[in-house]
């Protein structure tokens, strides 16, 4: 007799946006691919394991009421691994755009499913009715949550055609010879060659941060005539595609009559042939490439590790940069402790979505990698396909591991950049991830794992004229630090000296000249003196070195090694504690005529600003970057543009310079309240602040120096007499200050957009190597070549 509930139980197939969680369990790892599978609610689509202690899917029916489920298992075939002939095989796809498509995976995987009532205890098979097989063939033919995010983030990327490829206007045409055709019109090189659409050019490409890729003829055409469509020499194929740019977009652009464009300079597609690799296939190659060496300088193969806290990250298509900074924060006990035991038994009486609930999600991430159950060794089969004599098989080197798909998703919801499948900085998912983690422990602070992170640094500001001077305290998670570059003597490459890690904080606390500083004492512009120290320190310091400087007007990464003491000797900080106000220095007086400078034309280092523009920048694009950095320098400022090169309102004007009173013509932007709240200051503050200097932010940053009693709006914030927003102070001031290094993340590529990152972290007495979901232990690290380091506070 079939179950009533299947019976009279009104359900509906899966809608073309339905979020369908068949792969795995939404609140621990375990998927389809293990021996009990996982159960599809047929209600509302939520994937639960049926492990015997968590019995996640009979816990999302006791909170949910939803009793029906589709049980789904997955094995591979028996015949997934038979070779096919070229013969029988269909040729490739041509890559198109970044983009993932469904897979077809019937010739892959066999399933077994059983629909499964959690009243009755009963199974039944999937054609017990119409119905139920509709719902069931719906499901199983579904595009997968995990695989949604994925289509959707890459489509981000989708291009498209442009006013400047939809009204091309041509020179009269003409046939281009070969000879024209072989290299540059103005230097030698025969590859990267860009053909100008508009009157028949040839030109190499851009020179990238590493030197290589061209000399940068096309763009210089481009910026001489204002011919800005151009298509790449050996990517047109017989279909008519290819890699198009335009430069007045300064984007990859699609050109619907491309054929018709070409023939004009006596180019035939249907008798051209793809030679070169697209900018597409280029990314994904380099993508898929990068990797760190899992040997030893002797060619010995790393020793791999498994087991509880051993276990990788899967790779989910330019996800390095969040799977290494999780490997270093999940390495720390309070990350452990909050988001492991302390929310075991979160499922039991959470009523969200538990996809969409941060708290099941990192749950679910602890769970995965403290646990041990999916670093489990992958072991290659033991004989060769086609070969009968029995070898045996080599050491395991990697494990399943797991896929941080849904909270990859969760944690990047909305964010421009981080919702995407293209490579980001680690440093800036780092400060992203502690700003969420932040909001939402706010309600209850004691347990917000990031206040280990938390501290103050003590900025100091002299007039080189009055010697008086302003202290600001500034709250923060992280310092960047300048690496001095010093290439060595007597070498013909560029190669550079080490320096320790002193030299480097040394030049970090070293006084910088400020220009142009006007200073309320003396009510004048004069020269100032700006240095900053701690004024207290957190149990784990973040440090992220900058090792990028300009190479013929190029930023190029530099290899310059920092030295770090054995972990027998520690890393002592104390130099480095602020000493506040002294005995015999007077302090500056508040600026009262702030109102009057914040309407004054802002001021611009013409250095500065003059360094940027040579660089090819937008005048508006060069001072947007000085404003939002502070005026600390065209270095910093250079690193604004590129973190900054996709924002949307990247070249929208400046905020303008009205009269005394004149309220500001443009809104602030979410840009310069963040770096305002990354200095410590309220979203309250820092709204006021830009308000009342009209949304300037050098001068909102003066204007709170000059206002700490200020609190903004918010009148529920209790008014105190420290300068960091009337909060207590973060961190400790008790010396010593003594630190060991804890984890650190590498990243191997000529710019923080491409390459990959993996991280090292100190476990039981030796490093281990975590790339993707290569685990292995590391008996010579590369620390002095880290993009983040890890420093943990040594208590005696």
């Amino acid at each position: 007799m079939v179950c009533s509930h299947i019976a009279n139980t009104t359900l509906h197939p899966p809608s073309a946006f339905a979020q369908v969680h068949k792969e795995e369990c939404t609140q621990c790892f375990d998927s389809q691919d293990g021996a009990e599978g996982i159960d599809v609610c047929l209600s509302c689509f939520n994937g639960g394991c049926l492990d015997k202690e968590r019995h996640h899917a009979l816990t999302h029916y006791q909170l949910s009421g939803h009793p029906l489920t589709l049980n789904i298992k997955r094995k591979l075939c028996k015949t997934s691994n038979t070779k096919r002939t070229d013969e029988d095989s269909p040729p490739p796809f041509k890559i198109t755009k970044v983009a993932i498509e469904a897979e077809n995976e019937a010739d892959k995987y066999e399933y077994e499913t059983k629909v499964r009532c959690y009243i009755c205890q009963t199974e039944e098979d999937k054609d017990v009715s119409p119905k139920i097989n509709s719902i069931v063939e719906a499901i199983m033919n579904s595009l997968s949550s995990a695989k949604q995010s994925e289509v959707k983030a890459w489509q981000e990327d989708d291009i498209t055609a442009c006013e400047h490829t939809l009204c091309l206007t041509q020179e009269p045409p003409k046939k281009l010879e070969a000879q024209a055709l072989a290299h540059c019109a103005d230097c030698e090189l025969n590859q990267n060659l860009w053909l100008c659409l508009v009157c028949g050019n040839l030109g190499c490409g851009r020179r990238q941060y590493d030197g290589t890729g061209g000399n940068q003829h096309a763009i210089e055409h481009f910026e001489k005539t204002g011919h800005a469509v151009n298509v790449k020499l050996g990517t047109i194929t017989p279909e008519g595609t290819a890699d198009i740019y335009c430069y007045s977009c300064d984007d990859a652009r699609l050109d619907e009559n491309l054929s018709l464009h070409l023939a004009n300079w006596g180019i035939n597609v249907a008798q051209q042939t793809k030679t070169e690799k697209s900018m597409v296939e280029l990314q994904l190659e380099q993508n898929l490439h990068f990797d760190f060496s899992m040997t030893t300088e002797d060619g010995k193969q790393l020793q791999p590790k498994f087991g509880p806290g051993y276990t990788g990250f899967k790779n989910l298509g330019n996800s390095c940069y969040m799977a290494s900074v999780l490997q270093s924060i999940f390495n720390l006990p309070i990350f452990q402790r909050r988001y492991g035991k302390e929310l075991e038994d979160h499922s039991l009486t959470c009523t969200q979505d538990p996809a969409q609930c941060w708290y099941c999600q990192l749950h679910k991430l602890a769970d995965g990698l403290l646990s041990g159950r999916y670093s489990l060794p992958v072991q290659e089969d033991a004989c060769r396909e086609g070969d009968s004599r029995q070898t045996p098989s080599p050491p395991p080197q990697q494990q399943t591991g797991i896929a941080p798909a849904m909270f990859k998703t969760l944690v990047g919801k909305d964010h421009h950049e981080f919702s995407t499948m293209r490579q980001q900085d680690a440093f800036e998912f780092f400060q992203f991830l502690l700003k969420q983690i932040q909001q939402k422990e706010n309600k209850n602070k004691e347990n917000d794992p990031t206040q280990v992170f938390q501290f103050e640094l003590e900025q100091r500001l002299q007039c080189g004229k009055c010697k008086r001077v302003r202290y600001q305290k500034d709250a923060t998670t992280s310092i960047s630090i300048n690496v001095p570059a010093r290439l060595k003597k007597d070498s013909d490459s560029n190669a550079y000296e080490p320096v320790t890690l002193e030299e480097c904080l040394d030049a970090f606390v070293e006084p910088e000249v400020v220009e142009g500083y006007k200073c309320p004492q003396c009510n004048e512009k004069t020269t100032a003196f700006r240095s900053v120290k701690f004024s207290t320190f957190p149990e784990i310091l973040v440090m992220n070195p900058r090792r990028f400087a300009f190479m013929d007007w190029v930023p190029q990464k530099l290899n310059i090694p920092i030295l770090f003491p054995d972990r027998s000797q520690p890393i002592q900080l104390d130099k480095y504690l602020s000493q506040g106000q002294q005995p015999d220095e007077e302090l500056l007086p508040d600026d009262e005529t702030m109102t009057e400078a914040a309407t004054a034309e802002p001021a611009f280092n013409q250095a500065d600003l003059d360094q940027l523009l040579m660089m090819g920048f937008s005048e508006n694009r060069c001072k947007r970057a000085l404003l939002n950095t502070g005026h600390r320098g065209a270095d910093m400022a250079m690193n604004w543009i590129f973190e900054h090169m996709e924002d949307p309102d990247v070249d929208d004007p400046l905020p303008s310079q009205g009269g005394a009173g004149t309220a500001p013509t443009t809104e602030a932007d979410e840009t310069q309240i963040t770096m305002l709240q990354d200095m410590g200051f309220t979203l309250a503050q820092a709204k006021k602040a830009l308000r009342e200097t009209n949304n300037n932010t050098e001068r909102a940053v003066e204007w709170l120096f000059s206002h700490p009693e200020e609190m903004g709006e918010d009148d529920t914030v209790p008014t105190g007499n420290n300068s960091s927003g009337g909060h207590a102070p973060l961190g400790d001031a008790t010396p010593p200050f003594h630190y060991a290094l804890d984890s650190f993340v590498s990243h191997k590529g000529t710019s923080v957009h491409c390459g990959h990152y993996v991280a090292h972290v100190y476990k039981e007495g030796e490093w281990v190597l975590f790339n993707d979901t290569k685990v292995a232990v590391s008996p010579t690290p590369p620390m002095s070549e880290a993009y983040l380091y890890f420093l943990k506070r040594q208590h005696e």
